[in-house]
């Protein structure tokens, strides 16, 4: 079932979102040639501690799997899900994405940026664009009275047009109480389809692209998610109201 938020929960989960926000700013401040991925997921425990949060990541559940980490540091070929050590130290011409969820007064801010290190290639940097732009023609057809396949066919459009692929096995999803509702937001499809959205909807829109073919493979850790190619990927994300006028932007600072 679809959740629609009342306006108590929204006072609520809007606060949630600015501090998932703010966590995200903290730590794309912080990432910087030399500085090691499991560096960086520490400092997130200590600035959600900051902000009164918890991380949604933190130990979520899998099947038998726990996730290790408190945010996902994915750098590279490593689309989502990847888990920060200390042996992988950023260096110039990486791009990382860093996929921020707290839980707030128990209510989910879920937001993705990612960044390039140092000076990466002119091909990555406008991957990274790509990616962000098309979370961004998403976000606008988030319209109530349209359809999650509108939301979908105008980021495989923008992604397609632009030489790239849409990740097809994870998608989208409502957001609030959970760190996964209904309904799922996939980053491709046939616009008229899906879902009707409606005011008081929550979702996170988060379009992951791959700079080649948009075939998978889990990482020997299970949770980490790579492009077979090898080539570089990007992921964008933020969680989104719909409105009974323009859709509301929620992870954005004060």
């Amino acid at each position: 079932m679809i959740s629609i938020k009342s306006e108590r929960e929204l006072k609520i989960m809007r606060q949630a979102c600015v501090i998932a926000a703010k966590v995200l700013n903290e730590l794309c401040q912080m990432a910087r040639i030399g500085i090691s991925t499991w560096e960086i997921d520490r400092a997130a425990k200590d600035i959600m501690e900051k902000y009164s949060c918890r991380s949604a990541s933190y130990k979520y559940k899998c099947g038998s799997l726990k996730y290790p980490g408190y945010i996902c540091v994915s750098v590279n070929d490593e689309i989502i899900h990847g888990i920060g050590t200390p042996e992988r130290v950023l260096k110039s011409g990486d791009i990382v994405s860093m996929d921020v969820c707290v839980v707030y007064q128990g209510f989910v801010g879920d937001n993705t940026r990612t960044v390039v290190i140092g000076e990466a290639s002119p091909e990555v940097s406008r991957l990274v664009k790509i990616t962000e732009e098309s979370m961004y023609v998403g976000i606008a057809q988030a319209l109530a009275g349209n359809r999650v396949g509108d939301i979908s066919a105008a980021i495989q459009k923008y992604v397609e047009d632009a030489g790239y692929s849409v990740i097809r096995e994870f998608t989208g999803h409502g957001v609030g109480r959970h760190l996964h509702e209904e309904p799922e937001v996939p980053n491709y499809g046939k616009a008229g389809t899906g879902a009707l959205l409606r005011p008081g909807m929550t979702i996170a829109i988060e379009p992951m692209v791959a700079m080649g073919k948009p075939d998978i493979k889990i990482g020997s850790d299970g949770w980490t998610v790579y492009t077979l190619d090898g080539k570089p990927s990007s992921h964008s994300e933020h969680t989104v109201l719909i409105t009974d006028g323009e859709p509301e932007i929620l992870t954005v600072c004060e």
